[in-house]
């Protein structure tokens, strides 16, 4: 409820980074609270903040920011098969981690949370470079970032970023 609030005030682009770090580190104090269980009965309360605190920066990034970004990047009439690739991508991704979840529990012990770490180092590095913020930009503006992103060292003047919107 909180997030459709939170999302015009912070951000897409800014929650979706904060969602993934949070992420990141809940991840790394769960290893940590697995790892230091036998020697110290407290790391459990460690483990469950951190797994509170996983799936709460899961719900304020990426969560639902990328059904967000999803829609904005894409005009009217290839979004429909965006957001279809990305359900798709999404609910592949859930069931591919809930049926292997335990076999990789089992082979990788306290460590099976170094792989998420792992990956949401990668998706963080990703977002922070690749995704750009959409809050109160229209498509044309953000196809425009993309323009701009794949040109050579010269830089774009406004009259050709307006020409190449028409001709797009």
């Amino acid at each position: 409820f909180l997030q459709v609030f939170l999302v015009e005030k912070a951000g897409r682009r800014s929650l979706f980074l904060a969602g993934l770090m949070g992420m990141l580190i809940s991840a790394v104090a769960m290893t940590v609270g697995l790892v230091l269980l036998s020697q110290f009965a407290w790391m459990s309360y460690v483990s469950m903040v951190a797994i509170f605190l996983f799936v709460i920066f899961f719900e304020v990034g990426p969560g639902p920011i990328p059904w967000f970004i999803v829609a904005e990047l894409f005009s009217q009439g290839p979004r429909p098969a965006a957001i279809a690739v990305a359900g798709f991508c999404n609910w592949a991704c859930n069931f591919i981690v809930g049926m292997c979840f335990q076999y990789i529990a089992d082979l990788c012990g306290s460590y099976v949370f170094v792989i998420f770490a792992a990956l949401l180092l990668a998706f963080f590095l990703f977002a922070y470079f690749k995704v750009p913020e959409t809050k109160g930009k229209s498509f044309e503006e953000i196809a425009a970032v993309f323009r701009r992103k794949k040109l050579p060292a010269k830089a774009m003047t406004e009259l050709e970023d307006l020409r190449g919107s028409t001709e797009a």
